[in-house]
């Protein structure tokens, strides 16, 4: 009853998260882009960042029908207070405001605010003031803003398609795995709940720390696997349960006391590894690993509390709703991976030499990994905001806002300001500077001053780079680089922000903290690992297997998104990758494969400990254990691969890479290389100094059966490692 309480509740509250969830937090929160973008927001009106491209539909934009309708969309745009310092081609007659064939037009503006509200702004523009123009023109809004609008828009559409399909596909392999409707609808249901319950909890998140709303691809992808991974071992088990004999009460206990302290185990080592993404200054990847962190919980909760009261009440009926000439899972599938295990001790080296070859050659285009933040390449070419930006591209010679800007809250004199944007304008690869103090070109006046770049409270100056060099090449950061590194006038701090010092700000940040990340991941496998082993050589194998593992997962990525091999397929344009993608998913599959480690490892170590030999403990254990973590990663895996539908790059990059990182870990990793490992290292696999075998023996955990063979029988699953041991 308590359960159902606090599900319904769960479900209310989750239905207010989305209202909450704010966009962008991509870059770091204490960066000196962040602080320089938060200084223009709240003293000035300078440098635009929205674009509205006006497409005249037939003739050219000096036509009085397409005039009147840039007209129009002026005046409402002058109606929203949020708006200011609007530009117009056809107000100002500015000839870099119109396009080299005369079809286009722009108007520039600044929408003030964060970036949540100034989200909400440009999707009111979106929605309600561009249809304003008429029908002589297409209007399309570009800039970051624009961009963020309609990646929030997608995103939504994405999560929706991915659940659309990864529901029903799930629950078609549950059926497929139990044999009954009850049993396969139990473990959807745990989903459900854990996906309505991390909803609520990113709502209360979001009363109290910025929480983004990408959050909800994550949430999705992970409580559909994880939950149903949890319900099906725990389902198993009871079934198994009650196969032998033993009473409903009786079968629940049991059950939690075995399978569910499974669970809590896999989801501890979840958590943890995905809390190492909190080591990182970004809104973006502390709010995917709370919810990463939140969804592991209440997913380990749902099954070993609510689950738990569901069998207690159904029983026996469990297996209701068989499914004719489908049958449940049995000892045959235990053997399976048994003889696979048999085999590959048989022949460890040359089992393992092409397969190691193999993840070596997937693994070797990480050498020539790339990096990005996320801009309008990552949409559809269709997309509104990125057919603007490639007109701008190509038709203006690039996006005008994409510049670097320079805003200091200092008192500086205009003479000082004058001196200080000549410097720049002489720097390599500098167009033009825009001051207060007049426009410069190569040391020289070219414009008159810009007065919406000075306040009583700051002055921003304004550094355009040649139309040439992109804003994520090294050219362009590094003369970030330079501008920070000019001398400022009257001693002003000068804080340096735009689109390529955001860029410079976020690798900054993620390189000097991953270390962090990768020491806690290192230090809580070694500690999980010894916990479950009392070695300190099987830590050091998962770490090595692991690392090999995503090494050749990141490279098969960065051949398709980076490189663009089978880019045509899906639907996007090659790109360096997004720097969060990388660090997400390494934590993610990093803590998905250890909770297949400890599955398997635990079971190994029991078997040895029991007196069974290292070839033999191995070949039972994964003959016990194949069938659960390989079903597991196919269900977790369709909830990942389901975002390859996604229409945003990086949603997809996620989805196919965490998937990807999930199966093969499942498969080569623990049915291949650990069983090569074990017969290379023999007995030595279990080595450990005296005083750390006496600390195990103190404070170690010992697994118990919990991850047998969904509904094996007692006596076949006993009888198949002696034909195995001896094949």
């Amino acid at each position: 009853m308590l359960s159902g309480i606090i599900a319904v509740a769960a479900m209310a509250l989750a239905g207010t998260a989305f209202s909450k969830l704010e966009t962008g937090g991509f870059a770091p929160d204490n960066a000196e882009s962040t602080h320089a973008q938060q200084l223009i927001d709240q003293h000035l009106d300078g440098n635009p960042n929205l674009l509205l491209l006006i497409e005249a539909k037939s003739g050219k934009v000096d036509d009085p029908a397409v005039a009147a309708a840039a007209d129009r969309v002026t005046t409402a745009l002058k109606q929203r207070s949020e708006v200011r310092n609007i530009v117009s081609y056809w107000t100002t007659g500015t000839p870099a405001l119109k396009s080299q064939d005369g079809r286009y037009g722009l108007i520039s503006a600044f929408v003030s605010g964060d970036e949540t509200a100034s989200a909400k702004t440009v999707a009111a523009v979106v929605k309600d003031d561009l249809g304003k123009a008429g029908d002589a023109v297409t209007v399309r809004a570009a800039g970051a803003l624009a961009v963020n609008n309609d990646i929030n828009t997608a995103v939504m559409k994405g999560l929706v398609l991915a659940e659309s399909i990864a529901l029903p596909l799930t629950l078609i392999l549950l059926l497929a795995i139990f044999g009954s409707v009850m049993s396969a609808v139990l473990p959807l249901l745990i989903a459900l709940l854990a996906i309505a319950g991390t909803f609520a909890e990113l709502s209360l998140l979001a009363e109290v720390t910025p929480v983004s709303i990408f959050a909800t691809n994550l949430i999705t992808a992970m409580a559909l696997g994880l939950a149903i991974d949890y319900a099906l071992l725990t389902v198993s088990r009871f079934r198994e349960e009650l196969a032998r004999g033993t009473s409903t009460p009786d079968a629940v206990v049991h059950t939690v006391r075995t399978a569910g302290r499974t669970i809590v185990f896999s989801a501890v080592t979840v958590a943890v590894a995905l809390s190492a993404v909190l080591v990182f200054q970004s809104t973006f990847l502390r709010s995917l690993a709370l919810a990463g962190i939140g969804v592991t919980v209440i997913a380990a909760a749902a099954g070993t509390i609510l689950l738990p009261a569901l069998l207690a009440v159904l029983g026996p009926r469990i297996d209701a709703g068989r499914i004719p000439f489908v049958h449940s899972a049995s000892a045959q599938e235990s053997r399976t991976w048994g003889r696979l295990a048999a085999a590959v001790m048989r022949r460890p080296v040359a089992t393992a030499i092409p397969v190691l070859a193999i993840l070596l050659l997937a693994a070797a285009p990480v050498l020539r990994i790339e990096f990005a933040t996320v801009d309008d390449r990552s949409l559809p070419t269709t997309t509104d905001s990125r057919v603007a930006l490639d007109v701008l591209r190509t038709q203006f010679g690039g996006d005008s806002t994409a510049t670097i800007d320079a805003v200091t809250t200092d008192q500086v004199s205009v003479v000082a300001i004058d001196d200080y944007a000549r410097k720049l304008s002489l720097l390599p690869g500098v167009a033009r500077v825009d001051s207060p103090a007049g426009v410069f070109v190569s040391g020289q006046p070219a414009g008159q001053a810009q007065r919406q770049l000075a306040t009583p409270t700051a002055q921003q100056v304004v550094v355009t780079p040649n139309a040439d060099i992109h804003p994520e090449s090294g050219t362009a950061q590094d003369l970030v680089r330079t501008v920070r590194a000019t001398s400022t006038p009257d001693g002003a701090h000068f804080l340096v922000g735009g689109t390529t010092a955001t860029l410079v700000d976020t690798k900054h940040a993620i390189g000097t903290r991953l270390p962090w990340a990768l020491l806690l991941l290192v230090v809580t496998t070694f500690v999980v690992l010894f916990l479950f082993t009392g070695s300190v050589i099987q830590p050091l194998r998962a770490l090595l297997l692991n690392a090999l593992g995503l090494s050749a997962t990141f490279g098969v990525m960065i051949l398709i998104f980076q490189q663009g091999h089978g880019a045509g397929l899906l639907g996007i344009t090659p790109r360096p990758l997004d720097m969060s993608m990388p660090v997400l998913l390494l934590c993610i599959a990093f803590g998905l494969s250890m909770d297949y480690e400890v599955f398997l490892i635990s079971r190994i170590k029991e078997l040895h400990d029991a007196g069974a030999s290292t070839r033999e403990a191995v070949v039972e254990g994964l003959g016990r254990t194949g069938r659960i973590i390989s079903a597991a990663a196919v269900l977790i895996a369709i909830s990942f691969f389901a975002f390859a539908l996604s229409p945003v790059s990086f949603a997809k990059f996620f989805g196919i890479a965490a998937g990807l990182a999930v199966v093969l870990d499942a498969t080569v990793m623990r049915g291949i290389l650990v069983p090569v490992t074990f017969r290379l290292l023999g007995e030595r696999a279990w080595y450990a100094p005296g005083p750390l075998k006496r600390l195990h023996q103190r404070i170690g955990v010992r697994e118990s059966d919990a991850d047998e063979l969904p509904a094996a029988q007692p006596e076949e699953s006993a009888s198949a490692p002696a034909t195995l041991t001896g094949s």
